[in-house]
């Protein structure tokens, strides 16, 4: 297995919010795929995918394990309940990819152009997206921990009942958000460049937002609670 040399978190800052551990993975000499098709439940350790169209393939329960998926296309890929460790996924692209319950540990996710994604009750522990646009990500009912959105711009996200725990949106740009549902515990929204949430204002209880933000909310807040400005 690859090594890490993840960033210590679960540390409180000065405003009492728990930080989140980031993955810093580092992975082993890789050898390059050659199997043709991905398989369902297949095992794959140590892999190189490059510049590869995965596009209607099924992974379903597959395992990847110290892995590096790069500049592939996933469109409509069947990924549902496979599971990525120690692993970095870099430039993907494409609509429509199944994760549905799939479960992501220790994995960096860079630079993806994606839409449509379907993780929902996928299970992400020390997690960071980093640049990048994803539209119309699914996570209902998925349990996040220790999860970084980092400079990334994410449109339409659907978080609804789903579990958050110490995630950090940092410099991203949240469009059309909806929280319905959703349970909680410090999540740092303060240095997200844009907050727009077009549901579930009245499930932030267990986050944190800046002065700023808080103006910006402030209609969607009043609405909440019935009162009328004028």
């Amino acid at each position: 297995m690859g090594q890490r040399d993840g960033q210590r978190g679960g540390q409180r800052d000065a405003a009492g919010v728990k930080k989140a551990r980031r993955p810093g993975v580092r992975l082993p000499a890789l050898r390059s795929f050659e199997g043709g098709e991905l398989e369902p439940d297949g095992d794959y350790d140590g892999v190189e995918f490059r510049g590869l169209d995965l596009a209607g393939q099924d992974g379903g329960g597959a395992l990847f394990l110290d892995c590096a998926v790069t500049g592939c296309g996933v469109t409509e890929t069947r990924l549902s309940r496979a599971r990525f460790v120690d692993s970095v996924l870099t430039e993907l692209r494409g609509v429509g990819t199944e994760l549905a319950e799939a479960s992501l540990r220790d994995v960096e996710v860079v630079d993806a152009r994606l839409g449509g994604v379907q993780l929902h009750g996928g299970v992400l522990e020390r997690v960071v997206v980093r640049g990048g646009k994803i539209d119309y990500l699914n996570l209902r009912k998925a349990r996040l921990k220790d999860v970084v959105f980092e400079g990334c711009v994410l449109v339409e996200p659907d978080f609804g009942q789903a579990v958050l725990e110490r995630v950090e949106f940092v410099g991203c740009v949240l469009k059309g958000a909806d929280f319905s549902g959703v349970r909680m515990k410090d999540v740092d929204l303060r240095e997200a460049a844009e907050v727009d949430i077009l549901r579930g204002i009245d499930c932030l209880a267990g986050s944190v937002i800046s002065a700023s933000q808080l103006m910006d909310l402030a209609p969607a807040f009043a609405a909440q609670v019935g009162v009328r400005v004028d």
